[in-house]
């Protein structure tokens, strides 16, 4: 790993309040953490420092790394195109099925080993031919003043900015973030308020009016993932009401990506995914009224094409991430019967003539196997 300038290790933070007995109260999520000085939130890397709620891993990172737009997972923004991923520690989801446990519920911000300042990062995207930097592997809600302040500077280099995350946040904070925000993947991780309660720590209303935000409010580009977990949340009649709302709520074009469940952390005794079930819940949601519905972490190409609303075509042609056939024209829309394909497009080879991207990890991701804390692709 290259040396990376050192950056602050703490940020006051801009949403909080003090209350009447001494405690700082955080505003970052529903969990408003009130905080004694010295003690630290849910989150782990958000504190009372000196009498005020703040960030304390600003500028540090568990990794570097450049990865397919398509692993975020992003299907219809800049596909084809790679991202440099990076995330801090903690999370203020406790979700039993994290495949990235040991980062998302680390107690020690020192264990963000590598130090990057936010111009570091969007230079650092620049000279490996990246498109975009995605904050994930943790939540960004929890880093949003390192997350905003890499945005800011990534977009004087333009270079886009991706979030991957939960969706579990105060108003307030939601706006001022996905104001920098250029694209999204947000988990819908069931549509029920007990299997957020039982199985994530959390509530599910905060994460829909999440989503009704940046659809209704703002110009992110969304993208929603579901990982169906056997017996927990994917029986067909709450695929159907998840699906259902997504249509009704978000829109038909909105792409759902439903991915398959892996046994770790505090979920062992549970086996994987059946692909019949995964391809049962494409056919609940198309069913709905949803024209971009994918399947993840299993090898289906099928399901991973994006096609075309109006004749069938193929629009996209994926194999895991790699790309196959493209028959878009530079306008975005099917190049046979000229139906539009919404999202963010480019041509293959229209990057201005830039070498291809340089894939592969740019610094250490301590234990990580890439994915976040929502046990899906990072």
């Amino acid at each position: 790993m290259e040396d990376l300038p050192r950056a602050p290790e703490s940020a006051p933070a801009p949403f909080w309040r003090r209350l009447e007995d001494g405690r700082a109260q955080c505003g970052i999520c529903p969990r408003r953490c009130r905080l004694r000085p010295g003690q630290r939130g849910y989150c782990r890397i958000r504190g009372n420092q000196d009498g005020a709620v703040t960030l304390l891993a600003y500028g540090r990172t568990t990794g570097i790394q450049v990865d397919p737009i398509e692993k975020k997972p992003l299907y219809h923004f800049l596909p084809g195109t790679a991202a440099l991923s990076f995330g801090t520690v903690g999370c203020n989801l406790g979700c039993r099925f994290c495949q990235n446990w040991n980062l998302s519920r680390s107690r020690d911000p020192e264990s963000a080993l590598a130090r990057a300042a936010p111009g570091t990062l969007a230079r650092l995207a620049r000279e490996r031919n990246c498109r975009s930097v995605a904050f994930t592997y943790n939540d960004p809600v929890v880093f949003h003043e390192y997350a905003v302040d890499t945005a800011q500077a990534c977009h004087a280099l333009g270079v886009a900015t991706l979030a991957v995350s939960a969706g579990y946040q105060c108003p307030e904070p939601r706006e001022a973030f996905y104001r920098h925000m250029d694209a999204a993947n947000i988990d819908l991780k069931g549509f029920t308020d007990s299997f957020y309660r039982r199985l994530c720590g959390a509530r599910l209303q905060p994460v829909l009016e999440t989503l009704q935000y940046i659809r209704r409010h703002t110009r992110t580009w969304l993208e929603v993932t579901t990982l169906l977990i056997p017996g927990e949340n994917d029986s067909p009649a709450e695929l159907d009401a998840l699906t259902a709302w997504v249509a009704g709520e978000l829109g038909p074009d909105v792409p759902l990506h439903f991915s398959a469940f892996h046994p770790d952390w505090l979920m062992q005794d549970l086996p994987p995914t059946p692909p019949a079930t995964l391809r049962e819940a494409r056919r609940i949601a198309r069913g709905n009224g949803l024209r971009y519905v994918y399947l993840g972490n299993v090898r289906d190409p099928e399901g991973s094409t994006t096609w075309c609303h109006g004749c069938g075509g193929l629009l996209i042609e994926r194999d895991g991430y790699r790309l196959g056939e493209w028959r878009l024209t530079a306008q975005g829309a099917c190049a046979r019967c000229g139906a539009p394909c919404p999202g963010v497009f480019r041509q293959p080879g229209s990057l201005e003539g830039s070498p291809a991207p340089d894939p592969g990890r740019i610094s250490p991701c301590p234990g990580g196997t890439g994915t976040g804390s929502t046990g899906r692709p990072g």
